[in-house]
């Protein structure tokens, strides 16, 4: 299968260990939301395009995780419910972690396998383990 680009500049697939993930490029966008905001969506259609569930690896590493950005990460991904079979979230603090859990909990729609790492060769290396 050949490789294509995803909104967020990702290899699709991006094959790592023998195994295959898309990875969702959320991190350095500091403080501008709206940005994020367009990126995540244009990243639910390509996903939803794609008919598969996935094993998919968010980095968050610089983007301001503000209350409006993990309510509109949690909504994302609760859309993307049937389409991602694992999540792999990399660059949250502790408190940030936290928030997502109790957010994804009280949502009640995500049923997919979610770890957070704070290391990304370990979030990559979960995603692609049976």
């Amino acid at each position: 299968m050949n490789s294509i680009k995803s909104p967020g500049g990702s290899l699709f697939p991006y094959f790592y260990k023998n195994g295959e993930i898309h990875c969702l490029k959320y991190g350095s966008f500091y403080f501008n939301k709206d940005a994020l905001f367009s990126l995540i969506k244009a990243e639910e259609e390509f996903i939803l395009e794609t008919h598969r569930r996935l094993d998919i690896w968010v980095d968050f590493y610089k983007t301001s995780l503000t209350q409006e950005v993990m309510n509109e990460f949690v909504e994302s991904i609760s859309r993307l419910n049937k389409s991602i079979r694992k999540l792999s979230i990399v660059g949250c603090s502790s408190i940030v972690k936290w928030r997502i859990r109790n957010k994804i909990k009280r949502n009640g729609n995500i049923s997919m396998s979610i770890k957070f790492f704070n290391d990304p060769e370990d979030a990559k290396s979960w995603l692609v383990m049976e």
